[in-house]
């Protein structure tokens, strides 16, 4: 059966590839840091079940020791910018067609893979149709624009040199979550909040977006703020007490995380490193341009949530 090993054999070997650029490339001043930091990323992906829960803390400790030493970028061009202009120039907007394939195959396979239970692991059917449709895309820019082999993997690595580290926060923030989980956080918030909050579906409502875009606005990403809200508000007062639906409780709470995400410099592989890398003057500007959406995005989702994750 197909699932998350899949996932993380996908992109394990990505990053063992980034690891073995960065290791060979003789531009980059900090080539063995930059080789080193993506090598022990690739074996988190690819042995971490294998290696126990002290060996993955081992790894993240080594990945934060590397990080610190600092991460380098290449000199050297993986494409000549003319020919890249002039192919852009002559191919125009179809170019996105090959972008498109991404969503397109992760959407067809996220709908129709839990009609193949027995074939593809029905929880994990849109990350498994996410990396199918990598796959396919790349192939079908292979065919189509026929590039040299190594190009696809040297434009990855360049554009995660420009990110750096913080390249691995949704994960590291996503393994705190779980720490939030199974150490009952959750259970502690919702024993604070719940003597105050006022009765209702609306208050509960408000109560469960706004913490999590607050707590997304702390830690930089709602997959650290989701177990701990869902822990303290959304699992016992809205899903149990107001017999919301499940799945829409859910996913309206982690679209008003990521209201949060807009707005906050913790999400520095979001907000700050696209400043950095469009050297723009303000540093911020980035958030200051996601403000408005943010805050209309969080009002639409808590109308969302009352009218339509719950049975009427």
């Amino acid at each position: 059966m197909i699932g998350l090993p899949f996932v993380y054999t996908v992109a394990g070997l990505m990053f063992a590839g980034f690891a073995w650029l960065g290791w060979s490339d003789s531009a980059n001043p900090k080539r063995w840091t930059n080789g080193l930091f993506w090598g022990l990323l690739a074996v988190s992906f690819l042995a971490g079940d294998r290696i126990g829960d002290f060996g993955n803390g081992l790894l993240v400790v080594a990945l934060a020791g590397v990080a610190m030493l600092g991460l380098g970028r290449s000199g050297r061009p993986t494409t000549d910018p003319e020919m890249r202009g002039q192919e852009a120039a002559r191919r125009g907007n179809r170019l996105f067609a090959a972008a498109l394939i991404v969503p397109a195959v992760a959407l067809t396979g996220a709908l129709s893979f839990r009609y193949f239970p027995g074939l593809i692991e029905t929880k994990q059917a849109t990350l498994v149709a996410l990396s199918f449709g990598v796959l396919i895309a790349l192939v079908a820019i292979g065919t189509w624009l026929r590039p040299a082999p190594v190009t696809p993997l040297s434009e990855g690595k360049r554009l995660m040199d420009a990110v750096g580290c913080a390249a691995q926060m949704p994960q590291m923030l996503a393994a705190l979550g779980s720490l939030f989980a199974a150490a009952g956080v959750g259970q502690v918030v919702g024993q604070l909040v719940g003597p105050v909050l006022p009765h209702g579906l609306l208050p509960a409502i408000v109560a469960y977006c706004l913490g999590m875009a607050l707590l997304t606005i702390l830690m930089g990403n709602a997959f650290a703020a989701f177990p701990v809200m869902t822990a303290a508000i959304g699992l016992p007062i809205l899903m149990q007490q107001e017999h919301g639906i499940p799945a829409g409780v859910a996913a309206l709470g982690m679209l008003a995380g990521f209201c949060g995400t807009l707005l906050t410099p913790m999400a520095a592989n979001f907000n700050i490193v696209p400043a950095a890398l469009l050297e723009l003057r303000d540093r911020y500007g980035v958030i200051r341009a996601q403000a408005r959406t943010a805050f209309v995005m969080f009002f639409v989702n808590v109308a969302l949530m009352y009218f339509l994750a719950f049975p009427r």
